[in-house]
């Protein structure tokens, strides 16, 4: 048997998780499509991995997947209505009448809500089988109200109350640990995203523990509870104003440079986190493979840097792509890379670049700056930007019903 490159990595350590970055309703028609163009004498294998990653005939007879888990948001969850756009805009309308409610903004959260619904219960049986422990779906609250708690926090309800395996993404802003904190009292499963510094996931954790003080004084039952801590890896070192600020200091960063500080951010939380024994599990996301192309070298340090942690991996369709085609050109994975410790002149130059700082150190950020941190304001724009596409592909929908119903 020919394993996938995200098992090898799983087999580096039995708590790793992969998961799949999008909704379960994609996965079919992306395994064609990829297989499709596979080259010839690697379709088999690959049609055999896959299948093992993700089956829905499987799923519904055993309650098992090769992913651990699912995580959405609203770009993800277009990507999904694109894939079948004349049965979302048939559903749209359906929402808008059964609610006799020509709101377009209530209209779209409902087909969101419809979205992760649909997700959950492809994979609820993984979750029951498990006893909770796998196939949980994450559902995000709307990206256009990152510092808006009240918001958050109803949503956050709206989507736990979809399904019991349905886990909460909310931001790493001020108001986004409050929430989670509220939530974790509820004993509702959190997975904390646009998340990318160390001081933002110390503050989840600590949201967290409270919120679990809370539940356990209230007899909350936590059996099934669930804490991930997302670090976009990608996202701290290329969207945000490391290489501006490093430009405007003369501080010349090589493409390596740049990787080994976004997986020193990533291992100094992840140590706090096992240092303090805390229950929250951090997520890689957000990962690139380098590719010298046919017949040289490929990398992905996203992932084999870390190799040996239990951490949970969640891949978009395109990442796991580039990973497969890659896959006899990447080095075997060590199980003692998480250990590693990025070198020391490549940490002390990037200590001299402010938004490294503010990334790196505990105390580099108070709450109160975690929103106008620069990967921050950068992906809450673009997923903002996303969910407004959204919500304009809702908007044709019901104006379309409008024009016919007249």
């Amino acid at each position: 048997m020919s394993l996938h490159v995200l098992e090898k990595l799983a087999a580096t350590n039995p708590e790793c998780e992969i998961w799949w970055d999008s909704s379960p309703l994609v996965y079919a028609g992306w395994k064609e499509r990829v297989l499709k163009d596979a080259p010839p004498e690697k379709k088999e294998a690959w049609r055999e991995q896959l299948t093992r990653l993700f089956d829905e005939e499987t799923v519904k007879s055993t309650g098992t997947m090769g992913f651990r888990g699912v995580t959405t948001n609203p770009p993800l969850s277009l990507q999904a209505i694109q894939v079948n756009p004349s049965f979302w805009a048939e559903e749209i309308r359906a929402i808008a009448a059964r609610h006799k409610n020509n709101d377009v903004e209530a209209v779209y959260w409902e087909t969101y809500l419809d979205v992760v619904r649909r997700g959950a219960a492809m994979i609820r049986k993984v979750y029951d089988t498990s006893g909770g422990k796998y196939g949980m779906v994450s559902g995000q609250v709307d990206p256009r109200f990152v510092t808006d708690g009240e918001v958050m926090l109803a949503q956050g309800l709206e989507l736990a109350a979809i399904a019991p395996n349905v886990m909460v993404k909310i931001p790493g802003s001020k108001e986004g640990y409050e929430v989670i904190e509220e939530l974790t009292a509820r004993g509702i499963s959190t997975n904390n995203t646009t998340s990318f510094t160390v001081p933002q996931y110390i503050a989840c954790m600590d949201a967290v523990s409270r919120g679990l003080a809370r539940a356990k004084k209230a007899g909350v039952d936590l059996s099934r509870w669930r804490s991930v801590i997302t670090h976009m890896s990608s996202r701290l070192g290329n969207v945000g104003d490391l290489k501006a600020q490093a430009d405007a200091r003369g501080i010349a960063l090589s493409p390596e440079d740049i990787l080994h500080g976004e997986m020193a951010v990533l291992k100094r939380a992840y140590f706090h986190g096992r240092a303090t024994n805390h229950p929250s599990k951090m997520l890689q996301c957000s990962m690139r493979v380098t590719d010298t192309g046919p017949g040289g070298t490929a990398s992905s340090w996203h992932i084999s840097k870390i190799a040996g942690g239990d951490f949970v991996y969640t891949c978009p369709p395109g990442y796991i792509l580039q990973l497969m085609q890659a896959e006899d050109r990447l080095p075997a994975f060590d199980a003692r890379a998480i250990d590693e410790e990025a070198p020391k002149a490549v940490i002390d130059k990037l200590m001299r670049i402010p938004y490294f700082r503010q990334a790196y150190e505990p105390d580099g950020m108070k709450p109160e700056e975690f929103a106008r941190f620069g990967a921050f304001a950068a992906t809450a724009t673009e997923f903002a930007g996303a969910t407004r596409k959204t919500v304009d592909f809702v908007a044709q929908a019901v104006e379309a019903a409008q024009q016919r119903a007249a």
